[in-house]
């Protein structure tokens, strides 16, 4: 339904319904009177008229919403600006192109967002959010005009009209590759002024604005422990555990609900995505901020039961996790008392043969010595520590319960980054020399995980590949997984290494070719076993080619270190010589022999390195109208 106003050349305006369900009131010098286009994402402005002359009167009565007295009072303003025209009504066109009418500077703007009337602010906000929609050059502008303080001050305002423009222009500013905005936001104490709305506002609009906002400036390095100073309890409790589902105090009657896959908590389970990378403290602070774990966990549950697991939201609770993960075995409180000297790392006995009736968990044969062998029955019950209470918390991110969920989501999900962070969990979980990584590694075997993760080998994903080789090294501690991995994983890993110069078909990063050559060296460490499956496996030809021709210094000095390997089992040179090959295939390159340690190890990649990207995501929208 609209009102209408004719002249006999053309329309004058036309101001439907819509118009004022979106409160774009007259904007002045002092005062205005605005057009408005409808916003596009290519060009998501609005342009704004001003005319130097009094609409008081029409101002005021559309800010009552009285739209007979507006369309009165502004029939009566217009015969006043323009007497020569009383007899005829004047059309839009001819104000627009009247010389006294002109865009409004972007300085005129900022200075309505202070304006006495709350009207003029929400639209004055709302106009520079528009302007602000990928436009880094009026975003510059902006903050050059202390436009940002004035900005941060209306989250505070009452009206929520008001603080839910001013929101959504500091979510457009804070998007972006210049950090300068960023710390603008910050410099003027919006970080807390943002986590205040999230507190009292009850509107999903405005709760999805302020956490858009955060997850844009948790994408800055020097924001994040201050994004977790400010937010993290307030991110969790008022977002994270309730849309999660999970439940602080479940009755016999009461039942954890759905995981609700909102816009608020996508935005906000990215923001603590980024800050979980952010450093040691960031971790501790995360690990141990009360229903933050249980919570992720819970929502990864209901994904996976209800075959949900290739969000974005599901993605972030993932990597929220495996950051939490990495360096548990050395940063938790009292880790101390499960470290070990060993890992629980099971003797070989015999060559390694299989008899005939004894299956492993790739449906093949168990290798001989692992019956009736030393941690046979430790194997089969784990021999978990006794629990007089359920375990809640940041316990719960390495017990062995969790195996069955990140095998859960690397056999379901089709999301590489998923993938990724699922087996750099694993990877994480399984580093390290103390208890609970010993049961992780054994537990991963139990529920016949290793071959799911084998199968990933074969990814096109290079991070993939990247994190499940690492995640099999890792596991690889354990002598039975190293037997089993040596027998059913070598040729993928082989298959995945470049030809010296020549690159495979997946054409894999060097970080990448770096940690399988890492992991078929854990694997042929003391196990001859594996070092013939390697040459075999037709290995011997793409180390000896990336060791005389790759580019790459540390891929030169992982494929040295395994070649060297190889040749010291005296017992396989007969084989290599009959392969056609001699000492000087196996001699290390200048560049190619690795460092020692004061400890006296190789100094290649650290077993423990984080699988943990900086920043994930940030979020602009353009202003609805």
């Amino acid at each position: 339904m609209s009102a209408e106003l004719h002249s006999s050349r053309s329309m004058l305006i036309r101001l439907d319904i819509t118009f004022f369900s979106t409160q774009i009131s007259i904007l002045s010098l002092p005062l205005s009177f605005p057009y408005l286009s409808p916003p596009s994402p290519l060009n998501p402005s609005i342009p704004l008229y001003f005319f130097r002359g009094g609409y008081e009167e029409a101002l005021m009565s559309q800010v009552d919403g009285d739209p007979i007295s507006f369309f009165q009072a502004m029939s009566r303003a217009q015969m006043l600006q323009f007497p020569h025209k009383r007899s005829s009504m004047v059309s839009l066109d001819s104000i627009r192109k009247d010389p006294r009418w002109r865009d409004p500077n972007l300085s005129e703007v900022i200075t309505m967002l202070s304006h006495p009337m709350d009207p003029v602010k929400s639209n004055a906000a709302a106009y520079l959010q528009h302007l602000c929609y990928e436009n880094d050059r009026i975003k510059q502008d902006v903050r050059q005009l202390k436009g940002v303080p004035v900005l941060v001050g209306l989250l505070d305002h009452p009206k929520a009209e008001v603080h839910r423009k001013a929101c959504g222009a500091l979510r457009n500013i804070s998007y972006g590759k210049d950090h300068h905005n960023k710390v603008a936001i910050k410099n003027c104490d919006g970080i807390p002024a943002l986590v205040r709305l999230l507190r009292k506002s009850s509107n999903m609009e405005v709760t999805e604005l302020v956490t858009g906002t955060l997850w844009n400036l948790s994408s800055h390095e020097p924001l994040k422990m201050m994004v977790i100073n400010h937010g993290l309890q307030t991110l969790t409790d008022e977002v994270i555990i309730p849309h999660s589902g999970w439940r602080r105090d479940l009755t016999e009657h009461s039942r954890p609900q759905e995981t609700e896959w909102t816009t608020v908590f996508k935005n906000t389970s990215g923001c603590l995505r980024n800050v979980s990378s952010d450093g040691a403290e960031a971790r501790q602070r995360l690990r141990e901020c009360e229903g933050l774990v249980d919570a992720l966990l819970h929502a990864l549950q209901s994904a996976v039961a209800n075959k949900e697991t290739d969000n974005k939201s599901v993605e972030n609770c993932v990597c929220i996790l495996r950051n939490l993960s990495y360096h548990v075995h050395k940063e938790v409180p009292g880790a101390e008392r499960f470290q070990e000297p060993v890992a629980n790392q099971v003797p070989r006995s015999g060559s390694g043969g299989k008899k005939k009736n004894e299956a492993d968990c790739f449906g093949g044969k168990k290798p001989k010595g692992w019956r009736n062998g030393p941690g046979d029955k430790k194997y089969g019950t784990l021999d978990l520590p006794k629990r007089t209470q359920p375990t809640k918390g940041l316990e719960m991110l390495y017990q062995p319960e969790v195996v069955r969920l990140y095998l859960s989501l690397l056999t379901r999900s089709q999301n590489h980054n998923t993938l990724e962070a699922a087996a750099g969990a694993l990877q994480n979980l399984a580093a390290g020399h103390w208890a609970w990584s010993s049961y992780i590694r054994a537990t991963v075997r139990k529920e016949k995980g290793l071959p799911v993760l084998v199968e990933l080998l074969r990814s096109d994903g290079d991070k993939v590949v990247r994190a499940v080789a690492i995640a099999l090294r890792n596991l690889a501690i354990d002598r039975r997984n190293k037997d089993l991995i040596g027998s059913y994983a070598m040729r993928d890993l082989v298959s995945n290494l470049p030809s010296g110069q020549q690159r495979p078909a997946k054409n894999l990063e060097g970080d990448t070719v770096v940690a399988i050559l890492n992991t078929i060296h854990e694997i042929i460490s003391d196990s001859p076993e594996n070092a013939r499956g390697l040459i075999q496996g037709h290995g011997i030809q793409k180390l000896v080619a990336i060791n005389k021709t790759s580019q790459s210094v540390r891929e030169t000095k992982a494929a040295s270190h395994v070649l060297q390997t190889v040749w010291a089992y005296k017992d396989l040179r007969n084989s290599l010589y009959k392969g056609g090959w001699n000492k000087s295939h196996f001699k290390s390159t200048t560049c190619g022999i690795p460092k020692k340690t004061k400890s006296g190890k190789a100094a290649y990649d650290d077993i423990t390195l984080p699988l943990m990207e900086k920043n994930q995501g940030e979020h602009e929208t353009v202003a609805s109208a």
